[in-house]
């Protein structure tokens, strides 16, 4: 008898935790303009049972489900599964058609029950959105550190999934009532700008970039491709046709990105002397959440070996933007001096941004 209290106890504060991932994840979803995947997490919250593998594998997440994206991982499975054709219940059922609570809940439980195995394993891999507005703090930076240094930059990225922002100059931009960029550029970055400008005259020139991630994806691949559009959020359609173009740009460039551990790739990275008249810049953004403790750590102490030999013609950037709360703060360091400030904040997805 204590046996069966302490287990039903020990659903009870599963289902609990659970619940309250996916309500907060539901107001994030709102906030960011996603009343549909807000809807799809609620209904996950109060009515997700334990009759499916999909079901028991998040109610018996092992990790922190807030950390590891958990509502996510699950509302990317389901979007998988809609955009892929498999299921046209479930398709009739996304954006762009309209939405109801119980239709929905109805189309969701059947594919539950049909495509178990699939939507179960698709729980394994982190979202990897490469969210291509926050190009917009790219931009910034990047102006603002060739303005300063007055060198073109050597691009180093870590989590950069598909690399589709590593190009970010070669794209087009429309920053409130600003402009930057060739009016032929295969993308057209639109953030909503408060504050002041970045220098948008500041001769921006690009030597080198290379980029890693644990799991790197091939633009040109149409695997990876649909892997990264099922965690764009269906009823976002300006999202998701930025980011086919930029599938579409990134798949012609020559780079790619390296599969790699963030913290090795940047110790060897960091090690090797680049040539003198070019600034080195390591940028990231949205992902330093995801890294353990010693990874950061790592990053933290091999960018101030770095910076502790940095000189004027070869000096070292750290450019990113990371949450803190409500938004995310873009931060830059620099050396020589180490010193740090804060260039703005932006939403999540960079729909807006505050340059300071």
């Amino acid at each position: 008898m204590t046996e069966q209290i302490m287990a039903h106890g020990g659903n009870e504060a599963g289902r609990e935790r659970i619940h309250a991932h996916f309500m907060g994840q539901a107001v994030g979803c709102r906030q960011l303009g996603s009343p549909f995947t807000a809807l799809f997490c609620e209904l996950m919250a109060e009515r997700l049972d334990r009759s499916s593998a999909f079901d028991r594998r998040i109610f018996d997440w092992p990790g922190d489900p807030r950390a590891d994206a958990l509502s996510l991982r699950a509302a990317g499975a389901c979007n998988a599964l809609a955009r892929s054709g498999r299921d046209p219940a479930l398709r009739a059922a996304y954006p762009p058609n309209e939405t109801q609570a119980e239709p929905l809940w109805q189309a969701v439980q059947a594919a539950i029950a049909g495509h178990d195995a699939f939507l179960t394993a698709y729980l394994d891999s982190a979202p990897q959105t490469n969210e291509v507005r926050r190009c917009a703090v790219l931009l910034g930076g990047a102006l603002t550190i060739a303005r300063e240094c007055g060198l073109p930059l050597d691009l180093l990225e870590i989590g950069s999934s598909a690399g589709l922002n590593l190009g970010f100059e070669r794209q087009r931009y429309e920053l409130g009532s600003a402009e930057w960029g060739g009016g032929a550029a295969p993308v057209t970055i639109r953030s909503q700008w408060r504050g002041a400008l970045p220098p948008l005259d500041a001769p921006l020139s690009v030597a080198a970039r290379r980029a890693c991630d644990l799991n790197p994806l091939d633009p040109s691949r149409s695997e990876d491709r649909e892997r990264v559009l099922s965690y764009i959020w269906p009823d976002q359609a300006e999202r998701l046709r930025t980011a086919e173009a930029a599938f579409d740009a990134a798949a012609a460039a020559p780079w790619r990105v390296e599969r790699a551990d963030a913290a090795a790739w940047v110790e060897a990275r960091l090690v090797e002397e680049g040539p003198a008249g070019r600034a080195r810049v390591l940028m990231h953004t949205i992902m330093w959440q995801y890294l353990p403790e010693a990874t950061k750590q790592r990053i933290t102490a091999a960018m101030r070996q770095a910076g502790a030999a940095a000189t004027a013609d070869r000096p070292l950037y750290w450019l990113r933007m990371e949450a803190d709360g409500d938004s995310a703060a873009v931060t830059l360091g620099q050396w020589p001096g180490g010193a740090e400030r804060e260039l703005g904040r932006a939403d999540y997805h960079a729909r807006w941004v505050e340059w300071h």
